[in-house]
């Protein structure tokens, strides 16, 4: 089953975020809670984590590109 990774909502102001960089890349194995991008935000840059167990199967955005928050920026193929 495919899972969005989404841009995360850090604080109750934020509307978006910037893609730093991507710790992981297409067809690596993610476990839940593992780091897979940096966000940066107004303010901070924080972690994007992966919500499932699987394996990475497309980034949408890369880094640079901003992104509103709840926006897909991955997608996960989870273990079933």
């Amino acid at each position: 089953m495919r899972v969005a990774i989404k841009m995360p909502k850090i604080s109750f102001e934020m509307e978006s975020g910037v893609v730093q960089a991507w710790r992981k890349g297409v067809g690596d194995r993610l476990a839940k809670g593992e780091v897979v991008a940096e966000i940066e935000t107004e303010k901070v840059t924080v972690d994007a984590e992966s919500p499932e167990t699987g394996t990475l199967v497309e980034i949408v955005h890369g880094p640079g590109e901003e992104v509103p928050v709840g926006t897909p920026i991955a997608w996960l193929e989870a273990d079933d």
